[in-house]
């Protein structure tokens, strides 16, 4: 069966290196990729509430823009001729990106969104552009990759799951992580972050769970003591040189805490590691 994922871009040097990424990642996978530009016609106030429409300048340039920029996309990807099993759509939307993410996701049953983590403006302070951070955020029926600027695809050999071990997960919730450490024959390393207190009951319970999920994956369990969590991930990632981090995103939660922006500029500051968010399927 097809995977089908959704490649977002605005035509930026980051943008096209998450989709060659995704390319590698996916290599020996059959997949439909829908490479998505969303437009705005610029000039409009939006106090005015006007909204410009086919045959207006503004919306007729912004949408020969975007259609230019994909075309050349497809004609870059038309060179890469070893990927036999891969196949593009190229999708042009006036639309702001997330909610035009939100509608081909649902249109097309997109199971992965794979983007940049900078946009065009390319700040070298900005380590996760808002539109990253917005997708991550508020696209809760799909997971997301998010692929730093200077990440360059290597085959992935160890995936970092931090957990509390306080949430009870569903097999069907991890089956995205279970899929890329089973595609990518990765080892899974499964990080608690420890402040001196014992394990609960419930926690203890939920860590023989994931043992039991993972059963069929290479992984291990890795406690460190006595650090911060946007620490203790930080020094666990870049000491051991891991290839991915996967985190899960309830609201109110670990993930909460973990991927507030102080904690996404701590990983992604001069990093080269992708982040995949994953999402609770029972909000």
């Amino acid at each position: 069966m097809k995977k089908k994922i959704l490649l977002p871009t605005d035509f930026s040097k980051n943008a096209w290196n998450a989709i060659v990424y995704a390319l590698e990642l996916y290599k020996n996978e059959a997949c439909d990729f829908y490479v998505l530009n969303a437009f705005n016609a610029t000039g409009y106030a939006l106090e005015s509430m006007m909204v410009p429409e086919p045959g207006e300048k503004l919306y007729d340039e912004a949408r020969d823009k975007s259609e230019k920029g994909l075309s050349k996309i497809l004609e870059r990807l038309s060179f890469r001729d070893d990927y036999p099993n891969h196949k593009f759509f190229m999708v042009s939307q006036f639309n702001g990106i997330l909610d035009a993410i939100k509608d081909i996701v649902e249109k097309q049953d997109i199971e992965m969104i794979i983007m940049g983590t900078k946009g065009t403006t390319n700040a070298s302070e900005v380590i996760y552009g808002s539109n990253t951070v917005l997708v991550m955020e508020k696209s809760r029926n799909c997971p997301v990759m998010a692929i730093p600027d200077e990440a360059d695809y290597r085959a992935l050999k160890e995936i970092v799951f931090p957990t509390d071990y306080k949430m009870n997960y569903k097999r069907r919730e991890l089956q995205t992580l279970i899929d890329v450490v089973q595609m990518s024959n990765a080892e899974l390393r499964i990080l608690h972050i420890s402040h001196g207190e014992d394990l609960t009951e419930d926690q203890k319970s939920n860590k023989r769970l994931l043992k039991e999920y993972f059963e069929n994956l290479k992984h291990n369990f890795h406690t460190l003591h006595s650090i911060d969590v946007k620490s203790g991930v930080r020094c666990f990632v870049e000491s051991r040189e891991s290839d991915m981090v996967i985190f899960f995103n309830r609201k109110h939660s670990f993930f909460g805490s973990i991927f507030s922006r102080p904690m996404v500029k701590d990983l992604s500051h001069h990093s080269k590691v992708p982040v995949l968010a994953l999402h609770d399927l029972r909000n």
